[in-house]
């Protein structure tokens, strides 16, 4: 049995991994040392902002909006919130952000949230079904096609970890990956890793190259192999190195609850 530290920063909280709390900790952590990032609204906004109190207190965000260096002194509700100016670095028009900021390759990460995300790292953002008569109508690309393009590489989080958000082949493909990009004849070849991360309610996936496909890297607290792949769309490989995601601290939910998001817009 793992017992509580004595300094009550470092004590764990016990909550699911299906709690938004929890997956925007395990996010927060993965950007530890990044330098900057093109941050996305929901659970990206979440994880950017907790991040910065306490993994990666210096990291630079970036907004499709056209902040820079944003610096909010509340939490944002959207890319356009002006708590996001306000303090800012720069705020920039969108031949700027994107011709010099991203397809420059000044951004480490760009972080995103997804309807589906497939074997070898194609997001779809566009609509759930068939083309003539879609399930399910989604907010289309934004600008996540030109930030999996030009961002060293991409992370995405999931709320749900099922074949339906990660099939084999996603029903849309709204943001190509490498390989698909590859695949295109006469495609200019992005320079981009594509999508390198995603976190999940049950694990975490990684691609090992930009012309891989995802594999199990690591698991949650109380979530087997077994239960990861047979949630997954195709015969998902699992690293050797696996190891156990760790737990939130009972100080990183206190920080998304009672300091990040007070008005529970993105916790649920």
């Amino acid at each position: 049995m793992t017992l509580a530290a004595d300094n009550p920063a470092e004590e764990l909280s016990d909550l699911p991994p299906s709690s938004t709390e929890f997956l925007a900790t395990v996010a927060a952590r993965e950007l530890a040392g990044r330098r900057r990032i093109f941050a996305g609204v929901g659970l990206p906004t979440l994880a950017v902002d907790l991040a910065k109190r306490t993994t990666n207190p210096n990291v630079e965000l970036v907004y499709e909006s056209g902040v820079v260096g944003a610096h909010p002194e509340a939490m944002a509700e959207g890319i356009a919130d002006s708590v996001l100016v306000s303090g800012a670095e720069a705020m920039l028009g969108m031949d700027a952000l994107f011709g010099y900021v991203l397809q420059g390759g000044n951004v480490d990460v760009g972080f995103l949230g997804a309807a589906q995300v497939d074997r070898v790292g194609n997001i779809n953002t566009s609509f759930i079904g068939d083309w003539h008569q879609p399930t399910v109508r989604l907010p289309g690309s934004g600008g996540a096609c030109d930030i999996i393009a030009s961002a060293h590489e991409i992370f995405v989080v999931l709320r749900r970890h099922d074949p339906g958000a990660l099939p084999e082949q996603v029903d849309f493909v709204t943001s190509p990956s490498p390989v698909r990009a590859r695949a295109q004849e006469g495609f200019h070849q992005p320079p981009g890793a594509g999508v390198t991360t995603v976190i999940t309610p049950l694990g975490i996936l990684r691609r090992p190259d930009r012309f891989g496909e995802l594999e199990l890297a690591a698991i949650h607290p109380g979530v087997t192999v077994e239960q990861v792949r047979d949630n997954t769309g195709w015969d998902l490989r699992v690293r050797e190195d696996l190891v156990l995601t760790p737990r939130p601290r009972v100080e990183d939910v206190r920080l998304l609850r009672e300091e990040i998001d007070t008005v529970r817009l993105y916790l649920r």
